[in-house]
């Protein structure tokens, strides 16, 4: 075989290759979860796998409003289990869980996933953006399981801009300033009427005393 014609099928073989890997990406459990980078954090505890996870702060670095948890959770076990809590560190209160439909408790089904975060799926809200939050760096985030336990990994703290946008926590509006109620006409009569019936009386009193 000539040099040209073995170049050409190794450049074949290459492209076969690439393909049939996306093709098996793409027909996996998590093909269609998050659509988030890959290079997130991820680790794996027993039965449960915890993937993508992510802190998504407000947009504008000046906001307050809350944050959200966003991740994929797999169960590969033969039972169910709940996700019972999700705490940050350097956060003092943990999220406050919310399954997509309804209330109660969040649940990974056996050999199944439970996605966090993006609009119709459940959702785990922190109640400040700032407190204990910094865009860019790495903190710890344990996930609690009714049967697992907790499963902890360093999670990227990122704002809800460009590709994180839809699956960051929505913007507060922002409430107008209250004015003071001003005083009104008969509030400031009553105020100087009084003063000043006293006073005139109290000069008369002491001219007829002085005669």
């Amino acid at each position: 075989m000539s040099s040209s014609l073995r170049r050409g099928a190794l450049a074949a073989a290459a492209i076969a290759f690439s393909i049939a890997s996306l093709a098996a990406c793409g027909a996996g459990n998590n093909a269609q979860t998050l659509e988030i980078k890959p290079d997130n954090a991820a680790t794996t505890v027993g039965v449960i796998k915890v993937q993508n996870a992510l802190v998504i702060t407000q947009p504008d670095a000046q906001s307050t409003g809350p944050a959200v948890i966003s991740a994929t959770l797999f169960n590969s076990g033969t039972s169910a289990q709940t996700l019972d809590a999700i705490t940050v560190a350097g956060v003092s209160g943990p999220a406050e869980l919310s399954p997509a439909k309804g209330k109660g408790k969040l649940t990974v089904p056996a050999g199944g996933s439970l996605v966090l975060g993006g609009e119709g799926n459940a959702s785990a809200v922190l109640s400040g953006s700032r407190e204990g939050l910094k865009d860019g760096a790495a903190q710890k985030v344990t996930f609690s399981f009714s049967k697992t336990g907790d499963v902890s990994l360093q999670a990227f703290i990122v704002p809800a801009k460009s590709y994180f946008e839809k699956w960051g926590p929505t913007e507060l509006p922002s409430t107008p300033a209250e004015t003071s109620p001003s005083p009104t006409g008969s509030e400031s009569a009553t105020g100087s009427a009084t003063p000043s019936g006293e006073a005139t009386a109290s000069v008369s009193a002491s001219e007829s005393a002085a005669h």
